[in-house]
């Protein structure tokens, strides 16, 4: 065994789900280690997309991953991905090839620590055989304990060393802080008559326990984007807080005297700007907290902190009236079609294709102009059911994304929704796509332009960000997909799901820029 091999084999062990990457020279044998240990790889077509399937897989299964990428060039091709997985604090392990020591003229040669400390991911080394085992286990404890992207750089002359052959110790929990702080929570909700909680990714595994509490002080319950679906079926649901927020839900967020926020960071996107939180009693729950806003920081697991409150917090009607609950049970969005004979607005193909699709899916969003429609508009069952790669607002990232949470959750039905300038940015992950035989739906949301900067720009030039017409259809049936251009809501009734992955290119209306969009550059 050398070190390379014995890379793969400490990762396996430890539980490592899946691995993706894009295999050279110097990434050869650890990837062929990490499968002959039992690691299943999927071969990418291109190091950002391995990434981005990498930070998708981990999010929708809860598991640690892992990237394999060849020195230098393999690792700046995946900086995209690996930023939002580490901008996303991502559990993740990418296995970047290094050039041997010493080896200063090598045309692979960068200063991959720089590199990787740059995006905010964790940039850890293998030095020798003899510690091998030791380092490798580090890595993973630092992914899953301080749920931090780690890159650990494997030096080629390293990987060479012959190794022993050493056990393993298995990964133990993290510990979690005692809950500190939860008296300032009681104090709030004795007193609250508006409360609404929203809900981040950190309180994704408490649901339950999160919604329990709601019912108890009578509070509204919301999420951010990334944590979409966690409270699916509840009456007193609104969706997703901030710019994807339905108008109701955005006013009754607003009106609220309380809001707490559970495992979640509270960015300008989820409070849009700033301004559903004025005038209202901040309290955040969460294992790191961050938000400035926050008047009260506890300290804490989110499911046990809501446990620990809702056994003494007293019962209140709070935000939950009958009326209020007729309203929500309601129509939430009224829009004039703006469908012509040759495009189809996208809140009519959304909601439409909302209606087709089996309802147990997996909806993945890139970003752009588009990106509310599919968040709006398409259910998802549960937490499990959207994955939205969004931190680091990159377009490009939406197909990979669907592709590794396909991946992860199998028994559902994957949807991707991008915008034809992510698509085509990305396509050559559709080869993987195909190759795989995923019983994919992939919406491209074609207005032949970078859709944000036309709208934002106004009346400017806009030849650098409009382009002629593509035929996407022809495209994705080149690739082997099924292959559907969409001009009206009567060409969705020509859909075929049979298991073969599905493009739909549709001819989308200009909506004269998304809501979302008119709202973040207010």
């Amino acid at each position: 065994m050398n070190v390379a091999e014995a890379v793969g084999r400490t990762l396996a062990e430890l539980g490592v789900a899946q691995a993706f990457g894009v295999v050279g020279s110097g990434n050869f044998e650890v990837t062929n280690a990490l499968r002959a240990y039992g690691v299943p790889f999927v071969a990418a077509r291109h190091e950002g997309g391995a990434a981005t399937m990498a930070d998708a897989y981990a999010r929708m299964s809860d598991r640690v991953t892992a990237v394999t990428l060849h020195q230098g060039c393999g690792l700046t091709n995946a900086m995209t991905g690996i930023t939002e997985a580490a901008k996303s604090r991502t559990p993740m392990i990418v296995l970047a090839a290094d050039v041997p020591t010493g080896a200063t003229a090598s045309n692979f040669r960068i200063d991959q620590n720089a590199v990787v400390n740059a995006v905010g991911a964790v940039s850890r080394r293998v030095t020798s055989a003899e510690t091998v085992v030791e380092e490798t286990f580090a890595a993973v404890e630092t992914a899953v304990h301080d749920r931090r992207t780690v890159v650990l750089n494997l030096p080629l002359d390293v990987q060479a060393q012959p190794a022993e052959l050493t056990a393993v110790a298995p990964l133990t929990p993290p510990v979690m802080p005692a809950p500190h702080g939860v008296e300032d929570l009681i104090e709030v909700l004795q007193t609250a008559d508006r409360p609404v909680f929203i809900a981040g990714r950190g309180a994704r595994g408490a649901g339950p326990a999160v919604a329990e509490l709601a019912g108890k002080v009578g509070a509204l319950l919301a999420t951010s984007a990334v944590a979409h679906g966690l409270f699916h079926g509840s009456p007193w649901n609104l969706g997703i807080s901030g710019g994807f927020a339905t108008p109701l839900a955005a006013s009754l967020i607003a009106d609220a005297d309380v809001v707490v926020a559970w495992g979640c960071s509270l960015t300008k996107w989820t409070t849009r700007q700033g301004r559903l939180l004025a005038d209202k009693v901040i309290v955040q729950v969460d294992l790191d907290p961050q938000s400035p806003d926050a008047k009260h920081r506890i300290h804490g697991d989110v499911g046990e902190v809501a446990r620990l409150v809702a056994d003494v917090a007293p019962s209140r009607t709070g935000y939950r009236t009958e009326e209020l609950r007729a309203w929500l049970a309601g129509p939430q969005w009224a829009y004039d079609d703006l469908s012509t004979s040759n495009t189809i607005d996208p809140r009519t193909l959304t909601i439409r294709l909302d209606e087709l699709l089996p309802r147990d899916r997996i909806v993945a969003v890139d970003s752009g102009n588009f990106m509310g429609y599919p968040a709006a508009h398409l259910s998802v069952p549960d937490q499990y059911g959207f994955c939205f790669t969004q931190a680091f607002q990159s377009i490009g990232l939406g197909l990979a994304t669907g592709l590794g949470a396909a991946l992860a959750r199998p028994d559902r039905l994957p949807v991707a929704a991008v915008g034809d300038g992510g698509f085509l940015m990305s396509i050559a992950e559709l080869e993987t796509v195909a190759r795989l035989e995923l019983p994919m739906v992939i919406v491209v949301y074609n207005d032949n332009a970078y859709g944000a900067e036309v709208h934002h720009f106004g009346d400017a030039d806009m030849g650098a960000v409009s382009f002629p017409d593509t035929d996407i259809a022809a495209i994705a049936r080149g690739y082997g997909c099924h292959g559907l251009t969409v001009r009206t809501v009567e060409d969705l009734n020509d859909l075929v799901l049979d298991g073969r992955p599905v493009v739909i290119d549709a001819k989308i209306t200009g909506d004269g820029g998304s809501w979302w969009l008119q709202d973040a550059f207010s």
